[in-house]
């Protein structure tokens, strides 16, 4: 397949199966549901599945071909509580890690959205599976100085290793004003000194590139970036999903979510997703990771949905992409 550009017409994804992602063993006093709830992010790691949860100070690690899953335990928030609720009345200090790497060296990053203080925070996981906690706010700090990057609020929902850089994607879905309307854009890091701030404690890295995006709308709604994957080629592939929602802080309606690659100059070519059923998805796709291309030059990806519901599991699923045709 070429790399997209305006001659390529992108077909509908096909979203196959989706199966809810439960504990086989939930720990004693741990503080979980008994499955994976609002998950945000998945990665293959050490020969796993990795997906974060936003609103759990766990990680799941998960059966691609069953979705059972097990916890790996973060440390407990304020009160011991690893859940986090409005029923609960905690919402507010919940760690709402969106967003997973795994670096050069082996090891799994998460990232909090950094939308609020509390949320300035990375899991860094070894492949020993000890998760360690990190404080995060002068990395956070650089991101919101650069106002092309974060707009009126901040809200890291993607991240990618590609070559030398990494990339954050800023889901555009913050409380707009005059002043600072709410964007969609990819910020680069040199990777090589978010290490150095990682490792050895050198000054946070400012972003060294801003592309702002226009992903567009469904019916009415402004798309956000939810998530991003890289391809063996290097391409981006992006999910994007329409959230009705009056801030980054609050949840909203989900009119459902477009899938798509993203160009060098900050183009994005989306397509629909569709259903087994041949209808639009309504679904929020929250995490992707490539998985294979087929000989037909089809692209799959492994997927996760989060059902803003804390009473229902998020569920694992196949995406596939056919070939894009071309316009000429």
């Amino acid at each position: 397949m070429a790399p997209p550009d305006d001659t390529l017409a992108l077909p509908p994804a096909r979203l196959g199966r989706l199966l809810p992602m439960r504990y086989h063993d939930v720990p004693a006093g741990g503080d979980l549901p008994p499955f994976v709830r609002a998950a945000s992010s998945v990665r293959r790691w050490q020969g796993r599945l990795v997906v974060v949860q936003d609103d759990v100070n766990a990680l799941a690690l998960v059966d691609e071909a069953t979705a059972l899953a097990s916890p790996l335990l973060l440390p407990p928030g304020p009160g011991g509580r690893r859940q986090f609720s409005p029923d609960l009345g905690n919402k507010a200090h919940k760690l709402d890690l969106e967003a997973s790497i795994v670096l050069p060296d082996g090891r799994f990053v998460a990232f909090g959205s950094g939308s609020t203080g509390e949320r300035e925070r990375l899991v860094v996981l070894r492949d020993d599976l000890s998760p360690t906690l990190r404080t995060a706010a002068p990395l956070y700090r650089r991101l919101r100085e650069e106002a092309s990057f974060c707009g009126s609020e901040l809200n890291v929902e993607g991240a990618l290793v590609a070559g030398r850089r990494l990339l954050l994607f800023q889901r555009g879905n913050g409380a707009a004003s005059a002043e600072a309307p709410a964007v969609n854009a990819v910020g680069t890091l040199e990777l090589q000194a978010f290490l150095a701030w990682l490792d050895e404690g050198a000054p946070a890295p400012r972003l060294s590139e801003v592309t702002r995006v226009d992903l567009g709308a469904l019916r009415g709604v402004p798309l956000g970036f939810t998530d991003a994957t890289s391809l063996p080629d290097g391409r981006v592939v992006v999910l994007a999903s329409a959230e009705d929602s009056p801030d980054t802080f609050r949840d909203g309606e989900v009119l459902g979510t477009r899938l798509g690659f993203l160009g060098e100059r900050g183009q994005v070519f989306l397509g629909d997703i569709l259903e087994e059923d041949g209808r639009p998805t309504a679904h929020k796709l929250e995490g992707i990771e490539f998985i294979g291309a087929h000989g037909d030059g089809a692209l799959e990806f492994l997927v996760v949905v989060d059902t803003d519901d804390p009473d229902r599991p998020s569920m694992l699923g196949r995406l596939q992409l056919p070939a894009p045709a071309s316009r000429r």
